[in-house]
This record gives C-alpha cells, structure tokens and sequence, in this order.
C-alpha cells in the first residue's frame, strides 16, 4: 500500500508540470514586475524593488501552505472530479485577462468552475474531444468543490496577512483637489501547488468512510494542482502593512465560514450552491469595504509640516540599513530642519562622511538615527519622497 501511494505522488507531482497554468504564473508575475518598476522610475526616477521581486514571491509561501492543505484534504478525502480542475485553470487565464490580479482569486476561479458545472451538468452540454470528462458530473461534487474554495480562500488570507505588506509600491496619484500625494500600492500573485484526489484505478483503503466526500467512486488517484491566487490593493489612508493584514483577517474569516458551511453540502448537496455564493458575494464585499474606508481616511502620505515623510525604502540603502521605515517622518539632518528635498540634500552636504537624522516614528515619537557614509551610496540615502508638483511635472512631462 505505502509503495502505490508512493508511486501516486511521483505521478501526481509529474502532472504538475504538464499544468500550462504553472508556466503562465510565472510570465504573469514577471509582467506585474517589469510594469511595477516601469511605474516607480516614472514617479521617482529610480525603482524600490527589482525587477524579480514578484517572481521571488510567487511559490515559497504558497508551498507550506499547500503542503498543509494537501494532507487535509487527502485525510478527509475530498474528491474533485478532473472537470472541475479544467475549468478552474480556464477561469484563471480568462480572468487574468482583465489585467486586474485580484480576479485570480480563489472565489472567482473556484467559484467560477463550480457554477459552470453545475449548467454543465444541468444542459448536458456535448463538449467535443472532452465530454468523457464532464459525463459523470452530478450532485455529489458540490460539497468537495466548495469545501476546497473555503479552504483556499484561508489561504488567500494568510498569504496577504503575512506576505502581502512586504514590498509594497510606493505610488504617486493627484488628490481631486490637484495637489500630489503617495499611496502604496501592492500587486501580488502567489502560487499554491496542491495535491487533490481525483477518480481513477490507483488508490483504495479498507475504511468505510475513507473518502468522505467522495463522488460515487471507490477508486482514486493524486494530482498536483497549481492554484493561483492574485491579490491587488491600494492605500493612502493609513500604513499600508495595518491595511493589507486587516484585509487578510478578514478573508481569512471568510474561507472559515465557508469551510464550516460547505460541510452541511455532505448531507444536503444544495446548500452549497448558497455557499459558493456567499464566498463570491463575501470576497468582493471585503475589497468593496477595504477601498471605502480608506477613500474616507485623510492622506497619510502627504507634506506634513513637522518634516519629510518617508513613502518607500529602497533595498539595501543606507536608510535600509539605518533601519528607516516607511510612514516615518524626518524633521531633521545633521540638526537643520528639513521641510522638502531640496533642504534634505542641502543637510546632507553638510557633512559627507557622516549623517545624523531626527526622525519621528509612526507613533509619533523621536529617536535619532546616524550613520557614516561612503562613495557610492545613494544621494538622498535610498528614501523615497512624495515630490512637490512642479517637480513631479517635470519628471513625468
């Protein structure tokens, strides 16, 4: 028995890499890269992150995670039938074509695939070269399918609570009044590779109820499914880490509920129609309620008048290195009081080897940061402003 099951994950593992949407994740992340840094030079001139950064975000936290939720669902057994898994990759290259990540949620994917099957099975559509995949779908599969979209969906939030505040992207917009102000933006598309049980002549134990939720089959086989899970958000109204985690929790809730929900789909298979409804209707409340408080919220990153806000960090920097963050405030270099960047670089040249900040945090409170400084390291110390007009016209005109 341990030798098949052995033999099954090599071939599931093997089928991953036969999954187009594996490949087409990682050109969509190298695209959300190269227009990040594009948008950056064009705001301030040089980028924060490079080019690579999204790329670099893509697997290695979506992997522990899908490692878990493989051996929850394969000790439960929530079977899904090869159909749904179809259409879940067909939802994801139709909905990356709105160009806007976050419809590469798990709500709109899964969800998605879960309404098409059940018209599929419904209409008894005839779909040339791959009805002998869509020919046994019925009821039983509408439990599995939901109870994996609850599950992804905890996924999706701790992915944004954890990851989705690293590296955001320092923007600039104009308010409604013309003046300039900074947000952070963050566009983030993880993987999370999973393995599912499908109907095939590989795996069969000895317990009566071993697979629960299974689809009137008693013979299964593993496969190894890249879920993409795209996630977008933009911030201005308070530090951007707080925002996306608050965001996070709350998805996080949401595919909790529905998880716990979708079981009742084991006994009464129409209630989860309602249930993949609500994670539909719940995900794009929470975007919908993420973005009107915030449009509600002053500017966080705008001139304040005690000194000069910090909206991005650049890697590896000397203000990196000094431990500066971003929503922080300088109110003075080398002790001259600093209100834009032209008084900035001019305290700064008051000593070129060595540089003393006053800072306030984002609590308000001061503390004083110093450091040497060498040949090479950046002019203005790798901190990103949010520019008057009259040079950001200048930049972008």
């Amino acid at each position: 028995m341990v030798q098949i099951w052995l033999v099954e994950l090599l071939k599931g593992t093997g089928k991953f890499f036969l999954n187009p949407v594996l490949y087409y994740l990682f050109f969509l992340a190298g695209i959300l890269g190269v227009m990040r840094v594009k948008r950056e030079r064009k705001n301030f001139h040089i980028r924060a992150e490079d080019a690579y950064f999204e790329l670099r975000q893509l697997l290695p936290h979506g992997i522990y995670i899908g490692l878990t939720l493989s051996i929850i669902v394969v000790a439960i057994g929530v079977t899904i039938p090869f159909a749904a898994i179809l259409l879940i990759a067909a939802f994801t290259f139709l909905l990356s074509l709105t160009t806007n990540v976050r419809w590469i949620s798990p709500a709109y994917t899964v969800g998605g695939a879960f309404f098409t099957v059940i018209f599929l099975a419904e209409t008894k559509w005839n779909i040339p070269l791959l009805s002998h995949v869509f020919e046994k779908i019925d009821e039983k599969i509408y439990p599995s399918i939901v109870i994996v979209l609850g599950l992804l969906l905890i996924a999706e939030g701790m992915l944004i609570a954890k990851n989705g505040g690293i590296g955001t992207s320092p923007k600039l917009i104009k308010s409604k009044r013309g003046q300039m102000i900074g947000v952070h933006e963050v566009k983030r598309l993880w993987m999370l590779p999973m393995f599912l049980l499908i109907p095939g002549k590989a795996l069969q134990l000895s317990i009566d109820w071993w697979p629960v939720f299974h689809l009137g089959e008693k013979e299964y086989s593993l496969i190894l499914v890249p879920f993409a899970i795209g996630f977008h958000q933009q911030v201005k109204g308070m530090l951007p880490t707080v925002a996306i985690q608050q965001h996070g929790r709350q998805v996080i809730f949401l595919g909790g509920l529905i998880t716990l929900l979708s079981i009742a789909g084991y006994w009464y298979p129409l209630i989860s129609i309602v249930v993949a409804a609500l994670a539909v209707i719940g995900r794009e409340m929470i975007t919908l309620m993420a973005y009107l408080k915030d449009e509600n919220r002053p500017f966080y990153f705008s001139k304040k008048n005690q000194g000069l806000m910090i909206i991005g960090i650049i890697p590896g920097s000397p203000a990196n290195k000094m431990g500066l963050k971003v929503g922080e405030i300088i109110a003075k270099v080398n002790g001259m009081k600093v209100h834009d960047e032209s008084t900035f670089y001019e305290a700064l040249q008051k000593n070129r080897a060595h540089c003393k900040l006053e800072v306030l945090d984002t609590n308000g409170e001061i503390r004083f940061e110093q450091r040497a400084l060498f040949d090479g390291d950046h002019h203005e110390l790798g901190i990103l402003f949010v520019q008057d007009q009259r040079k950001y016209d200048k930049k972008t005109g």
